[in-house]
Parts: C-alpha cells; sequence; structure tokens
C-alpha cells in the first residue's frame, strides 16, 4: 500500500496546507484530502506539482506501507 508523506514534509518546512496549495496551485481541498488521508488516491500531476512546491522529489512524497489487516466479518 503506498502512503503519501506530503503533511509530514510540509510540517518539516514549515508549511502550511493552504500556503502549499497555492504554491502548488492546487485546490486547498484537494491539499486537506491528500494529508488528511495519507492513503488517498491522486494523479501524478497532483504528486508532481506539491513536491515541486515542497522542493522535494516524488519519491520523497511516497512511502511502502504494509498493507491494514483483513477486515473479520
Amino acid at each position: 500500500m503506498i502512503r503519501l508523506r506530503v503533511k509530514e514534509i510540509a510540517e518539516a518546512k514549515g508549511l502550511s496546507i493552504a500556503r502549499l496549495a497555492r504554491k502548488a496551485n492546487l485546490d486547498n481541498k484537494t491539499v486537506y484530502r491528500i494529508v488528511n488521508d495519507p492513503f488517498a488516491e491522486t494523479s501524478t500531476v497532483t504528486l508532481d506539482r506539491l513536491a515541486k512546491a515542497l522542493g522535494v522529489s516524488i519519491k520523497d512524497l511516497v512511502e511502502d506501507a504494509p498493507d491494514p489487516p483483513p477486515i473479520d466479518e
């Protein structure tokens, strides 16, 4: 499972989510969704904009996370 590290990197660079959204030329709702749900699906275009706004590589935004355990019914 892929996990996005946008929140951690933005915080480390002292960027608020609203400022990051402006720098990346993205809608605030899009960035808030990604920050609040790091497992959310997003486009490569969005990842590219976020990476450029944060001054990092796209690879730095992506982390391989273990799959959640199956839900027993």
